[in-house]
Order: structure tokens, then C-alpha cells, then sequence
């Protein structure tokens, strides 16, 4: 029977925070991100291992108050390039998976990943034969700027949808869409579709939002707090 093995590739600089430390450091509600996404996984009785890959010259995660989990493996081997990084903990990780176990890739600054949306996906997916991703359709109307952020086109919304993580697929069928794709692809999905594979789309939700800017953080924590807030409600 496959198994269940989360890769969360952690070696970015988070730049466009503007903040001192990588942004998968930065704290909510007490707590630095990447530790509320150790937790969820930790928690998940289908989950058999968590792999994080770091940035060989790290110096925040020994200092960092991250709850370790007895499923987690550090690798310091995060390459220059998200997809780099992931096909770094694949290759990692070859000795402890076999090639049709599930890998989840998850994203160190996504924080707000609900117990309910990772069962949701697990169970959607196990029995697929590509495997997925959690995603949003796209509420908004797109435009395409011009040179100079003049709009150029509306993009029609029908059938877009916008990708969060966990990505979910095979183990060696993930790796060989990373080792052979042409260029840097933009999330794993996009490596496998290159394969000719066909992902499905699990709809996930809001407060599965990506810290990029500083503003992410508040409306993480505002939805965060509202959720609770509807929780405690429900069991009065």
C-alpha cells in the first residue's frame, strides 16, 4: 500500500517581505509559519514522514522554536530554485519511499493548511491515477498590462483557477517531471502536466493563502481568528 510523505521545500529568502529573517521564520500567533505547517502534517495520522529541505546555509532554523515533530527530516539541501529544492529532497529521500508513494509538496509559508482541507485531498486523491493539487477558481476579472501598466487584454476567468499546495503525486513520477522538464517550471503541477498528465483540481481555501507581502500576514491572522471564533460558536 503506498504511503504518505510531505516535502516542504524551505530555502527561499522570502524577499519581497522585506523582512530580516526568511519568511517561513516569521511569526503567527506566536508561532513561526513553518511550524504551523510541521503541525498540521504532524497531526495527520496518514502522514508516515515530513522532509524539510533548507538552504545549505541557513542559520535560523536551530534558533527558531519549531515543536519537532519524531516524523521530521532535516536536509540541508535546498537548491536556487523552488523545483531545484524539491528534486533535491526527492532525490534525499530515494532510500526511505518507494516509487508509488504519495509525495505532498506544501509551501513553508502556508500556514493556514486546515485539518479538514488535508483529508479532503488525501482522500480525493489516493485512489487518482495523476494525482493533484488544491486550488481556488478564480473569483476576480484579469487584466494583462502593457509596458506602462496600462491594460492591454481582460483575461476571461471562466475555468482558472488559482494553485495553493499540497501538490500531490507519485514519487517517481514527480521526480522524473522535475529531472526532465525544460526550464524552471512554476509549481510541481506544472512539471507533470509537461509529462502530458493531467492534475486535478481539488478545491481548497482562502486562509490556505501564501505569505509573499507583509500585508498576507494580518489577513492570515484575521481569517485565522475569525475561523476560531466560528469553532467556538459551533460548540456552544
Amino acid at each position: 500500500m503506498a504511503r504518505f510523505h510531505v516535502i516542504i521545500p524551505a530555502a527561499g529568502s522570502g524577499s519581497r517581505m522585506g523582512a530580516e529573517s526568511p519568511k517561513q521564520y516569521l511569526s503567527l500567533h506566536g508561532k513561526p509559519l513553518i511550524q504551523h505547517v510541521i503541525k498540521v502534517f504532524d497531526q495527520e495520522i496518514k502522514i508516515n514522514s515530513i522532509h524539510i529541505v533548507l538552504n545549505p546555509e541557513d542559520a535560523h532554523w536551530h534558533t527558531a522554536d519549531l515543536g519537532l515533530s519524531n516524523k521530521m527530516q532535516v536536509h540541508h539541501c535546498g537548491g536556487e530554485t523552488r523545483a531545484a529544492t524539491v528534486l533535491n529532497g526527492l532525490n534525499a529521500m530515494s532510500e526511505q519511499v518507494q516509487d508509488d508513494d504519495w509525495i505532498l509538496v506544501h509551501d513553508a509559508a502556508r500556514p493556514g493548511l486546515s485539518h479538514l482541507l488535508l483529508n479532503q485531498l488525501l482522500n480525493t486523491l489516493e485512489d487518482d491515477e495523476v494525482g493533484g493539487l488544491l486550488a481556488i477558481p478564480l473569483a476576480d476579472t484579469l487584466k494583462r498590462a502593457d509596458q506602462h501598466q496600462r491594460v492591454s487584454a481582460t483575461i476571461p476567468r471562466n475555468d482558472l483557477w488559482q494553485a495553493q499546495t499540497p501538490q500531490m503525486f507519485r514519487y517517481a513520477t514527480l521526480k522524473k517531471a522535475l529531472k526532465e522538464f525544460e526550464g524552471t517550471p512554476t509549481d510541481e503541477a506544472e512539471a507533470i502536466e509537461a509529462l502530458g498528465l493531467k492534475p486535478k483540481l481539488v478545491t481548497g481555501e482562502l486562509r490556505n493563502l501564501k505569505v509573499t507581502y507583509p500585508q498576507d500576514l494580518a489577513v492570515l491572522s484575521a481569517l485565522l481568528n475569525a475561523n476560531e471564533r466560528l469553532t467556538e460558536l459551533d460548540d456552544k
